[in-house]
């Protein structure tokens, strides 16, 4: 994949990342991209927001997206490596590219995707580190229920 593509895209997952932060959440974003490059939906991380342990930022990229015929050829960008709940989500309904803003303070199941097909991109954002960095240092409980710790 192309990294200014990816680097574009990753724009939309940290816009809506950052809108979670002001909204009080946690500050991850995502966005399902078809196969022709056209967003089909956006989200951001609404456990905290909407009382829902279910409602990830990759789930509500998903949710956005409406139905689709086949997932195949889409792409889920997220500021964050996907946990394993999202990680499945993606294998359920192959899902087939993550790009992925930065993985440094959650390794999630991006390896895992990896192994069983999906092309990962991994982008080490800065922006995305420090967002995740500054959340974490500043609200440890809220982050480690997020993770499930």
């Amino acid at each position: 994949m192309d990294q200014a593509q990816a680097h574009a895209w990753l724009a939309t997952a940290l816009g809506e990342a950052r809108k979670g932060l002001a909204e009080g959440g946690i500050p991850i974003g995502a966005a399902l991209y078809g196969a022709d490059g056209t967003l089909l939906g956006s989200g951001h991380n609404r456990r905290v927001q909407d009382d829902d342990p279910a409602l990830h930022a990759e789930t509500a990229a998903f949710r956005a997206a409406g139905r689709q015929r086949s997932y195949r050829g889409t792409t889920m960008v997220t500021t964050l490596s996907p946990c394993w709940y999202c990680s499945g989500l993606v294998r359920q309904f192959g899902i087939s590219r993550v790009v992925i803003g930065e993985a440094a303070t959650f390794h999630g199941g991006h390896d895992w995707l990896a192994e069983h097909g999906v092309d990962i991109v991994l982008l080490d954002d800065p922006a995305c580190v420090t967002l995740m960095q500054t959340f974490i240092q500043d609200n440890p409980a809220l982050w480690n229920e997020d993770i499930g710790e």
